[in-house]
């Protein structure tokens, strides 16, 4: 019985937006392309673009032979999700997709296989041709294809690096891993197998954006000896269990699967946050300001436009919530609330200056500046117990979002911590990053224990 790979993919650029298709049927012994598709079809999703890329691929490999077994690949988990039947079709627009993609072929002659984005370089070209030719007003055409030339590129990020000092093989899967966080937007990567090679044969070709300590909702003078808000930047690293590995894909080979990515969102604007106030779990509890509504709402359609949101978690308090529903309900997905995601308590502090906590509590505060282990006035959360506590929430929300990106909506203190703790860093590299309102970070978590950081601090978008 002849076997055939079927890779797909979609591409929108809006999310919905001018959208496009592409599909390859291959040999899997060879590698020999035997089929193409391409299609600009108008404006669409996402999520759409991608299942008729599916449709279309599954189509080609009947029509070169109905009783072939077919394994697809593809990197969108949502598709290889569904159709593999663990996750159940909600969306109005998915079901109808989904039936018509189950009824091409027999069901037990395909498989699905959930692959990384620089793998699927093949299709994605054909995405990408679909939607230009689009743009131009005019249909794909097999005749101008170079998706080969994002195959080879594939190919060539999956050799393995030369012999090498253990050093330089590490910080080259580091870059590895750099730059393939960095994908996004128009689903668009053909530099990334350019970036995967010299990373692997350069040391420390990683690139870390860390900006000067931010003061979160709350102010310390100039040259103060850390940020008042408390990001946890003394706090003693805390090394959780590392995650577990992700089973093996369903195709014909292992599969060490994808990465859980925590998208890390800083709520938007409070009436506290240009005053520069201590405004943690025990205060006021204050809603988002206007300028704050508008960030989030911005935010949303940032995030929209990425399309890579599967699920939507937030801190309990009030403003986090709101900048939660607001990307929520622009992405069709619902609000789960994380108790483990919360502000740290400020006690006495809530609610004033860093000058005003000075004044009334010196010798507090200086303590509270000197060690992780010193809570605030009245009762406060310590730095330490704060860590163990965003410590084990994230191995929870890792277990149960295995192989998912994830948008955890959050605060100053949380964000950082995770970002630190990613980074294996020292706690005074967290002096040195800045988390604006509704700004994005972002961490992927490998099936081997090592972690990616990329930190989006850029949010004159917002304005």
């Amino acid at each position: 019985m002849p076997k055939f790979v079927v890779e797909a993919d979609g591409g929108s650029r809006g999310n919905p937006g001018p959208a496009g298709y592409g599909s390859v049927v291959l040999d899997p012994a060879t590698g020999e392309t035997l089929a193409e598709r391409a299609e600009y079809i108008g404006v669409a999703t996402n999520n759409v673009a991608e299942y008729k890329g599916l449709i279309a691929g599954l189509k080609a490999a009947r029509e070169l032979d109905p009783d072939a077994v077919v394994l697809v690949r593809m990197d969108s988990k949502l598709v290889v999700e569904q159709m593999s039947g663990r996750w159940k079709i909600k969306h109005p627009d998915m079901k109808p997709l989904a039936a018509e993609a189950a009824k091409v072929m027999p069901r037990a002659q395909v498989t699905y296989e959930w692959i990384p984005r620089e793998k699927n370089k093949h299709a994605d070209r054909l995405a990408n041709e679909a939607m230009d030719a689009g743009k131009r007003g005019e249909q794909w055409e097999p005749a101008n294809s170079s998706a080969a030339l994002d195959a080879s590129a594939a190919r060539t990020l999956a050799t393995p690096p030369p012999a090498g000092p253990v050093g330089d093989a590490a910080a080259g899967a580091a870059a590895v891993r750099a730059a393939l966080a960095s994908g996004g937007g128009t689903r668009t990567r053909a530099g990334t197998a350019a970036a995967a090679r010299a990373g692997s044969a350069q040391a420390g070709a990683g690139t870390l954006f860390a900006d000067p300590a931010d003061l979160a909702d709350e102010a310390a003078p100039a040259g103060s000896p850390a940020p008042a808000s408390g990001p946890g930047t003394a706090a003693p690293t805390i090394t959780g269990a590392a995650p577990a590995a992700a089973p093996a894909g369903q195709g014909w080979g292992p599969d060490m699967g994808p990465p859980a990515t925590f998208v890390l969102l800083r709520h938007g604007e409070t009436a506290l946050t240009p005053q520069k106030r201590f405004s943690g779990s025990g205060g006021s509890d204050p809603e988002l300001s206007e300028a704050g509504r508008r960030q989030a709402a911005a935010v949303a359609e940032s995030l929209a436009a990425r399309g890579t949101i599967e699920t939507v978690i937030s801190s309990p308090l009030r403003r986090c919530r709101e900048t939660a529903q607001a990307v929520a309900d622009r992405l069709g997905l619902t609000v789960t609330v994380e108790e483990g995601l919360r502000e740290v308590d400020f006690g006495a502090w809530e609610g004033l200056t860093f000058a005003e906590a000075r004044e009334r509590h010196p010798e507090d505060l200086q303590a509270w500046l000197d060690s992780p282990k010193a809570a605030p006035t009245g009762g406060g959360e310590s730095f330490a117990s704060a860590t163990r506590r965003i410590s084990a929430t994230r191995d929870r929300l890792l277990a149960e979002h295995a192989g998912r990106t994830v948008l955890l909506v959050s605060h100053v203190t949380p964000v950082k911590i995770l970002v630190r703790l990613a980074l294996g860093a020292p706690p005074e590299a967290l002096f040195r990053m800045e988390l604006s309102a509704a700004s994005l970070s972002a961490v992927a978590y490998y099936a081997d224990g090592n972690a990616s950081v990329r930190l989006l601090n850029d949010t004159s978008h917002l304005r």
